[in-house]
């Protein structure tokens, strides 16, 4: 159990004037992300049918990985802007793989 990695699914809704300049946040943190210690996998999906859903699916190698990356300059220059293109605060969720 050690070595189970953390899943995390972050979920962001843009006011439905602001889904092309959220979107544009949020592509811009990937390719620092994904250059940052402990990170396995940083995807950000679009919903289809309804555009104003992102959905970051993560996986990192440990709990600190991951509150390393909460906490990094990039990630913490983005929340900043967030306010005034999402409808709700992000819905981030931990999770443990199963089966």
């Amino acid at each position: 159990m050690s070595n189970q990695t953390l899943r995390v699914v972050a979920r962001l809704i843009a006011l439905p004037d602001k889904v092309e300049e959220l979107k544009a946040l949020l592509l811009s943190i990937i390719e620092p992300t994904r250059q940052e210690a402990g990170v396995i996998s940083y995807e950000l999906l679009q919903n289809q049918s309804d555009p104003t859903d992102f959905t970051f699916v993560e996986e990192w190698t440990s709990a600190e990985a991951l509150d390393t990356h909460l906490n990094s300059p990039h990630l913490q220059a983005a929340l900043v802007k967030l306010e005034g293109l999402v409808a709700t605060a992000p819905d981030i969720r931990r999770y443990n793989l199963l089966a």
